[in-house]
């Protein structure tokens, strides 16, 4: 099956996390938690100018997810930024930006040929969300910092053709790494991040399952490549799933992209 959606994931993981999702001639990025230096060079790596966006969608509010945006916001004021309202509140570079940038994003919109859609996730900001895309008959969702699988996260991973989602810790790693206990219940609590082990009994659970996935938001501390795509290639096949999706796993540091 011909996937209508290119993912190129500029940088995931615990220090910033910026990815470009291209469909027909329409671009956008979604958050900006790395320098604009960098979301640039990336964007150039990709045959994107960043004049050509039309629009940086924000997840939530933590720096990992939003550092970019204030350098950005002044060198490209032509692209718009949308986050909800609540998110909005909590970013104090918001006063920096032109009205025409701050777009306050309800809970769907068209742009350019993609049609965008929130849900709300599990996590320890304000008003966090993840997000579905559809082109043609494609759907794109984004899923990461999220403490556990609600019923909406997994409605909005069913179905999808490209599945972007967090796997960001190894339980015995984090319980046996150097976070203090007190940081590795928030990690592993309901307002935390999902594991390894989560990422791969959701794609077990789903009825359709995606043709493609890219594990993201991996933590330095408590995962590494091989240990997450081993653990959920493994699930997979545990739960006797033929592996027909294409597996990836997002970097910190490198470009990964699913053309």
């Amino acid at each position: 099956m011909t996937n209508n959606f290119e993912v190129d994931i500029l940088a995931s993981g615990s220090k910033g996390n910026s990815t470009l999702i291209k469909a027909g001639n329409t671009a956008v990025l979604i958050d900006a938690g790395i320098s604009t230096k960098r979301i640039v060079e990336g964007l150039h790596n990709c045959g994107v100018e960043p004049e050509d966006l039309s629009g940086i969608l924000i997840t939530h509010e933590h720096r990992d997810h939003v550092a970019g945006l204030d350098v950005w916001g002044k060198r490209y004021p032509t692209v718009p930024i949308f986050a909800n309202e609540r998110t909005w509140c909590q970013l104090p570079c918001r006063r920096n930006f032109t009205s025409e940038q701050v777009r306050v994003f309800p809970r769907g919109c068209v742009l350019g040929n993609i049609r965008i859609e929130s849900f709300k996730i599990s996590h320890d900001a304000v008003d966090p969300v993840g997000y579905k895309l559809y082109y043609k008959d494609d759907k794109c969702t984004y899923l990461t910092d999220c403490g556990y699988v609600t019923k909406e996260c997994k409605e909005a991973a069913e179905g999808s053709q490209t599945l972007i989602l967090e796997a960001n810790h190894d339980e015995d790693m984090l319980r046996h790494g150097p976070y203090p206990i007190m940081l590795q219940e928030r990690i592993l609590g309901e307002y935390g991040h999902l594991s390894n082990t989560t990422a791969g009994n959701l794609l077990v659970s789903l009825k359709h399952k995606p043709d493609e996935v890219m594990l993201a938001h991996l933590s330095e501390q408590n995962n590494t490549v091989e240990v997450a795509y081993n653990t959920v290639h493994n699930i997979l096949e545990q739960q006797k799933e033929t592996i027909k999706l294409a597996l990836y796993v997002a970097r910190q540091n490198m470009l990964v992209t699913n053309k």
